[in-house]
């Protein structure tokens, strides 16, 4: 099984920013275990700052992946083209967070993508990318 993970602006410094929400893992680091603990998967890993790179990873996968895993960071509230683009995937997406939404403030509780997603799986740290590959393991292979 092949699952691509795609993280948007700001995750590439996990583990320095903002460690009393975030913690003190960095994602690389946190991938490794990943890849340690599920050998029968091969994780992809995208990460991009950028809007548009973002999008033409989606585009370019849209046919390539088992699963995906989507972390859309601020995105997620404001990219009206990142959705559409979520709509060109046609394996299952599952849209994680790394804290809960819904106590981060008003600006931060409307997923524009969640609606092109099978779920959404926030507020457990860096664990909800493993809640994700579980439910997408279980959703692919049975």
């Amino acid at each position: 099984m092949n699952l691509m993970i795609i993280n948007g602006p700001n995750l590439n410094l996990l583990g320095e920013r903002e460690i009393e929400l975030y913690g003190t893992r960095s994602f690389k680091d946190y991938v490794a275990i990943l890849k340690k603990d599920y050998p029968q998967v091969e994780f992809t890993t995208f990460q991009s700052n950028h809007e548009g790179a973002l999008i033409d990873k989606i585009q370019e996968i849209r046919n390539q992946y088992d699963g995906v895993i989507i972390n859309l960071a601020g995105y997620t509230h404001t990219s009206i083209a990142l959705a559409d683009a979520l709509r060109m995937l046609k394996a299952p997406v599952i849209e994680v967070h790394l804290t809960n939404l819904y106590r981060r403030g008003p600006d931060r509780q409307r997923s524009l993508s969640a609606g092109h997603t099978e779920g959404v799986i926030m507020g457990f740290g860096l664990e909800s990318y493993r809640m994700a590959v579980e439910y997408l393991m279980r959703r692919i292979e049975g």
